[in-house]
């Protein structure tokens, strides 16, 4: 027995699982786009939107074909089901003990798109509402789990005593497809009570879409200091002050605040002793205005903050393999683009890994709010030589020059 399930075993409430009986302290999956590897896994039974939902057909294609690792078995190995729908997959294992399971929880989403409907924003929210998508639950006790995902709405609601209307709220059975089509990232953690505050707090900082009063989003309880933090969310932060802790795992949260007006993924490297870093993300190439550019670190961006430390190098990765097939990792709504957030470091004698909630858009000078420099997010940071390895051939494509 691992010493990632043993201490899982002894801990209660709701936690990350590959599939049921199967606790780790995390794991982390990568689901493909619908170019590269169409459709589900080999073994896959057919998608019936055990969440609630109409199975697609988007006539772009899809994918829900994955590559996943774990606190247990650090080096990527081939799923073979169809991801988020099946007791058997991490994301659907997971978020089905939530779902089907009595746990506290808050879901945010800057992209719902349609019910919820959240008042300050509508539909879609864009600055300075964080670029932020997950899931936290937790028990009595305030232990739990948090889960990223980069999936546009998913989820939406998080118990079947109060389900998504109309839209649905399984992968591959909701309308708005673009989830299924490009590639995604989800990442679940192990959380103690203490871990849940810094993971609340943290969002409160990245200014995260949700709606403490609508309970198919938002069903607050367990330790009244966890109720209270509950209760703050939903409002944009005056923050610019970085949250950066560790975790009980030794996880790292790292959250940016929309005030912070500098560049996601040099904040980041700045963040780990100004690592050298490689970065896969929703990046368009042929929208130049848009994008943030590969730096080599040999000064700070203009759009950067005196109080922090000059950033070393971050650069953007436009291509990945798995199994010897290339797939692309840029942006746009193409079904053989990404819109994973990844990074691995690349010196140092720390090897990280990053999932994040934010892209390479916006700006190294100029109009320093632009896009996702002016927006919230929030990363976790995982040093394991094994993940970052693995991660790095994932992600270990042509890559994007520096532009200084």
């Amino acid at each position: 027995m691992t010493l990632a399930v043993s201490a899982m075993l002894a801990h209660a409430g709701p936690g990350p699982i590959l599939a049921a009986g199967q606790p780790v302290d995390w794991w982390f999956a990568f689901k493909f786009n619908a170019q590269t590897f169409p459709g589900c896994g080999q073994a896959a039974a057919a998608n019936t939107c055990a969440f609630g939902g109409t199975l697609q057909a988007p006539s772009s294609g899809y994918s829900q074909q994955y590559v996943y690792a774990s606190s247990a078995n650090a080096e990527l190995q081939q799923g073979s089901n169809c991801l988020g729908t099946t007791p058997t997959d991490p994301v659907g294992a997971t978020f089905g003990q939530v779902y089907q399971g009595s746990s506290y929880y808050v879901v945010w989403n800057d992209q719902f798109y349609s019910a919820p409907d959240v008042a300050h924003c509508g539909k879609s929210c864009s600055a300075p509402w964080g670029h932020s998508k997950g899931l936290l639950a937790w028990d009595d006790t305030g232990n739990g789990l948090v889960m990223q995902v980069s999936t546009p709405s998913w989820p939406a609601a998080a118990s079947q005593a109060r389900p998504r209307s109309g839209d649905g709220n399984t992968l591959g059975c909701i309308a708005s497809t673009d989830n299924i089509m490009v590639s995604q990232h989800f990442f679940a953690l192990r959380l103690n009570r203490a871990d849940v505050r810094t993971v609340l707090l943290a969002m409160q900082t990245a200014s995260v879409v949700t709606d403490p009063t609508n309970p198919q989003i938002v069903r607050n309880g367990g330790p009244q200091e966890i109720q209270d933090l509950v209760s703050q969310l939903g409002t944009k932060s005056q923050a610019r002050i970085v949250t950066s802790v560790p975790l009980s795992t030794g996880v790292r949260i790292i959250a940016k605040p929309a005030r912070l007006q500098v560049p996601p993924w040099q904040l980041v490297s700045t963040e780990l002793q100004s690592a050298a870093l490689k970065v896969a993300s929703w990046w368009e190439a042929d929208k130049p205005s848009q994008v943030i550019p590969s730096t080599d670190g040999s000064k700070p961006p203009a759009c950067w903050d005196s109080s922090l430390a000059q950033p070393g190098p971050v650069v953007n990765v436009l291509a990945g393999q798995w199994g010897g097939t290339p797939f692309s990792l840029t942006g746009g709504l193409g079904k053989n683009h990404n819109h994973a957030k990844l990074g691995i470091s690349t010196s140092g004698d720390r090897p990280y890994a990053i999932f994040g909630d934010m892209n390479q858009e916006g700006t190294l000078a100029g109009k320093c709010g632009a896009s996702q420099n002016g927006r919230g997010g929030m990363f976790f940071v995982v040093e394991d030589a094994a993940l970052n390895r693995s991660l790095g051939e994932l992600i270990g494509g042509a890559v994007s020059p520096p532009a200084n």
